[in-house]
């Protein structure tokens, strides 16, 4: 025990003695110039306030069934969890697309498709921050990137790190470029100089955000009722709420809505635009989705064409769930391969298909497609009926 603890204890010296001092300057040159919209540094210090709102949320249970941060507060607002000795975070926001392609065919029932992952956003900001905490370890410290990660409350680095404020609809708005934008951090040990005070507030009386919710889900300024949330509810397990599915319109995954009637966004739409986020033309098969198409597609298709997508337990049948209520709320009824699609749903093994399907049915005026289902001895069918 003790050669080991003395093994250790070496290595930690030699480590401390290839360390060189860090110009918080150029790391920040680095993000710049790969073409992030905000770059900043803020210390690791545990988020106390962020963990108190955090477990109040809990408490009314406004998280729904939803993990991520809320799974472990203790976790996510702490970072020398995810890092020992953690010092400092370097924090990072890029832009996505916002120019939105053509839907395409309307006798497809396209669906629409958050602007976020228009695009490999993440990857693209994944990739800095590694490149930034490589130089980091060069320089003798650790680092640890953490993009897309439950292991931190990304929201809650990025205004600590002065690259926007908290907006109303409880998302980042980053001067210039709005909540169109992904977060990420490099936690490291290295002692980085702080870079900025926070942004003020820049919402003031509007609340469009609020009011336009489809689902009345912003229930007060910054706090968001994720059992309303649409773009949570295409991600939950289970039987989607009858009450928001007319709501849910022709959206495939995800919500925009109190992004898009929020006036910062729409002025960073053009700041967007002129600084080249959207350099490559986005496919109109990554912001449309053809739901005829999709529901004639094996599990592996659906996959291997949407697997980027948060799909509940990877099952394809929330694909299909979610593609059957948009075909309910803006297909055609009388085309033959709108019914055809319906009775195949209405053929399904999985009695969450199955029960979409017949509320598509019925939706469309195709009841008489469903009738013999009232003989489906499952309780989620039956209740569709009911």
């Amino acid at each position: 025990m003790l050669r080991g603890y003395r093994e250790r204890v070496g290595k930690s010296k030699h480590r401390a003695a290839q360390q060189r001092p860090v110009d918080t300057e150029r790391l920040l040159d680095l993000g710049r110039r790969r073409g992030v919209a905000a770059i900043g540094v803020a210390k690791a210090e545990p988020f106390t306030e962020a963990r108190q709102r955090i477990e109040a949320h809990k408490a009314a249970g406004y998280h729904g069934s939803m993990s991520f941060t809320f799974r472990k507060p203790e976790v996510s607002t702490d970072p020398t969890r995810s890092l020992p000795d953690a010092r400092s975070l370097v924090v990072a926001a890029m832009a996505h697309p916002v120019r939105e392609p053509d839907a395409g065919d309307p006798a497809d029932a396209p669906a629409r498709v958050a602007r976020y992952v228009w695009d490999d956003t993440y990857a693209k900001l994944e990739d800095v921050l590694r490149e930034i905490a490589e130089s980091l370890n060069a320089d003798g410290w650790r680092s640890r990137v953490l993009c897309d990660d439950n292991a931190l409350v990304d929201r809650e680095a990025a205004i600590r790190a002065g690259l926007g404020w908290r907006g109303k609809n409880s998302n980042v708005l980053v001067p210039g470029f709005g909540s169109w934008v992904v977060l990420g951090s490099v936690l490291t040990d290295a002692e980085l100089t702080p870079t900025a005070e926070p942004v003020p507030d820049g919402c003031g009386p509007c609340d469009r955000c609020i009011g336009n919710c489809p689902t009345g889900a912003i229930v007060a300024p910054g706090v968001l009722d994720a059992r309303r949330c649409l773009a949570w509810l295409v991600q939950d397990h289970g039987v989607f709420p009858r009450e928001f599915r007319t709501a849910l319109g022709d959206r495939i995954y995800g919500c925009d809505d109190c992004q898009t009637t929020c006036p910062p966004n729409r002025r960073a739409e053009r700041t967007i635009k002129a600084a080249g986020a959207q350099a490559v033309t986005i496919a109109p098969r990554r912001a449309w989705v053809p739901v005829i198409d999709l529901l004639a597609q094996t599990d592996d298709e659906l996959l291997a064409r949407h697997g980027a997508w948060y799909i509940p337990k990877r099952d394809p049948l929330y694909l299909r769930r979610n593609a059957l209520i948009v075909l309910g709320n803006v297909g055609d009824g009388r085309r033959a391969e709108v019914r055809a699609a319906i009775r195949a749903a209405l053929d399904h093994p999985s009695s969450i298909v199955r029960a979409h399907a017949v509320w598509a049915a019925a939706q469309l005026g195709l009841d008489e497609l469903a009738d013999p289902l009232r003989l489906d001895p499952d309780p989620i069918v039956q209740a569709e009926f009911a």
